[in-house]
């Protein structure tokens, strides 16, 4: 069964032939919100609102763990995430859709392991791709399908909100060869990871990044809101897509 976790500007999906929510206790605490199940053109999904459905948990206080945790309890097999970010790359502008193939962490204080405490032995997964080929390529496919352009490759900086960066931190995350940034990509990577959940992410851009282009002297939040508006119509089809062309490969 597929998952989807729904970043914002995707707390419901449209096309979701919704068929039942479950509340979903875990050891972790509880997830953002009820799981959403149902399918999408006959392919069975089960859908996470990130933020919870009235938007309304922060970055930094999103308990990403319960969030992982659930949809592998429930039989997640596959994780398709979509993420609203902004653009640091000249060719990463508002609008574009990203299927990002790295990641930098400047995130801090999130719990970011399942392997902690006196019980649990110290444990390293192997993250030097953190991001899912076969899901990756799935995204790629599923946007041909679509008939919609993404990007293929981008290294996304995640921070740690809720505040927007500032023009000099872009500049640093720039030299340090961020493409893209956000700030829900991690832990949320290295969990799936952890679960053995392949993971991949759909990367909205709704701005220029703090100090570019027409965010050089100050981020319109309206206009990030209408561009997101846009593009998550494009982004719902790229997913559902990927969904049908994931489905024929598993018959």
């Amino acid at each position: 069964m597929f998952a989807i976790i729904g970043g914002s500007g995707l707390a419901k999906l449209a096309d979701l032939k919704l068929e039942r929510r479950e509340v979903v206790r875990t050891p972790f605490g509880d997830p953002s919100c009820a799981l959403s199940f149902g399918t999408i053109d006959g392919v069975a999904v089960v859908f996470l609102a990130r933020h919870g459905y009235g938007h309304t948990i922060a970055p930094h206080q999103i308990n990403y763990r319960a969030n992982l945790w659930a949809l592998h309890h429930v039989g997640a097999t596959e994780v398709l995430a979509v993420a609203t970010v902004g653009g640091i790359r000249a060719d990463c502008g508002p609008g574009a859709l990203v299927v990002p193939d790295q990641v930098i962490d400047y995130t801090h204080g999130r719990k970011n392991t399942f392997f902690e405490g006196p019980d649990n032995p110290v444990t390293h997964v192997d993250f030097t791709e953190p991001y899912t080929e076969s899901i990756r390529a799935r995204l790629l496919n599923g946007a041909t399908a679509a008939g919609e352009a993404v990007i293929a490759g981008a290294c996304y900086g995640c921070t740690q909100g809720p505040r927007l960066e500032t023009a000099a931190e872009i500049r640093r995350m720039e030299r340090d060869g961020c493409d893209l940034v956000g700030m829900t990509g991690m832990p949320e990577a290295v969990l799936a990871r952890e679960l053995s959940l392949p993971y991949g992410v759909l990367a909205v851009v709704a701005n220029h990044a703090a100090g570019l282009g027409d965010s050089r002297r100050a981020i319109s939040l309206e206009a990030m809101g209408a561009v997101m508006d846009e593009a998550m119509v494009r982004a719902r089809r790229v997913l559902a897509a990927s969904l049908r062309a994931g489905a024929a490969v598993s018959r």
